[in-house]
């Protein structure tokens, strides 16, 4: 008997400690697919196993999804556990590790050009969004800004509340993909920094991109400067540290390049640099 309460007293502790971490870590739901933790009030953070990235946001009557991921069982239950408020959702770009999950949803929200790259066979309604465009949560205004070149339309979500973004890919975690089709010339990645940048400039302090599990942390305002200088290099044909990339899949250019410079790395087409 002793060594029986011994082994419960030893599991009791385990679970103890298993649980203060959750806790410490901000994590609210877990499932074989998926975790949720709590990045700031009323902000959730879904990672999934496959490493791609969900946002929640709620306000006083809605909830926003950005991003529904690549793989995950049910993710309409899933975010029922997290908010009871009726949830929107909208796609940072059409790309299939972020347009994944639609099928759970009636509806998404994403920006027009993007409509090329969406998956085939949604059934749910498909509504436009702009640069400038509000969704109002109750309490808490998220704003649309464009910013192409990952892909035509890609945005990127402004909560100023929380003092943050949600970026999707169009700025990478590290390393930006620029070689994708459709392509975009290397000045347009230079215009979306620059309008990135003014956004951070106007009470922005965290950019959370679209892979987190990746960085396990909020990118900053001079990340985007990083990148932009780094477009500019390429774009001038002085990027110093440039070789072939070793990944090269269908929907990108059959020859893609990577430029680094110290944190940061940009993988572009060299024949797409100034059209």
């Amino acid at each position: 008997m002793a060594i029986s309460l011994k082994y419960t007293g030893i599991l009791l502790i385990a679970a103890i400690v298993l649980l203060l971490a959750s806790t410490a870590s901000g994590q609210v739901y877990s499932s074989k697919d998926l975790k949720v933790s709590e990045l700031a009030e009323k902000v959730w953070v879904i990672e999934t196993t496959d490493m791609t990235t969900m946002y929640l946001i709620e306000g006083s009557e809605k909830a926003l999804l950005i991003d529904t991921g690549t793989r995950c069982d049910s993710l309409d239950k899933v975010i029922s556990k997290i908010t009871s408020r009726p949830v929107d959702v909208v796609l940072t770009h059409a790309h299939g590790d972020h347009d994944g999950n639609i099928g759970y949803f009636s509806a998404v929200w994403m920006h027009p050009a993007d409509t090329v790259l969406l998956q085939k066979g949604y059934s749910g309604k498909i509504q436009f969004v702009g640069d400038g465009d509000i969704f109002d949560l109750g309490g808490k205004k998220i704003k649309v800004c464009h910013t192409p070149a990952h892909t035509p339309g890609s945005i990127v979500l402004v909560d100023q509340d929380s003092r943050s973004c949600f970026t999707g890919d169009a700025f990478g975690s590290g390393l930006v993909w620029l070689q994708l089709r459709p392509l975009a010339p290397m000045q347009t990645y230079i215009q979306s920094c620059e309008a990135l940048l003014k956004v951070m400039d106007n009470g922005v302090d965290s950019i959370w991109c679209g892979h987190y599990p990746y960085l396990k942390k909020a990118l900053d305002r001079d990340y985007i400067v990083r990148m932009k200088d780094l477009a500019g290099l390429i774009a001038e044909g002085k990027a110093a540290d440039t070789k072939p990339y070793d990944i090269v899949i269908p929907a990108g250019c059959p020859n893609p390049m990577v430029a680094t410079d110290g944190v940061v790395s940009i993988v572009y087409d060299p024949a797409n640099i100034k059209k």
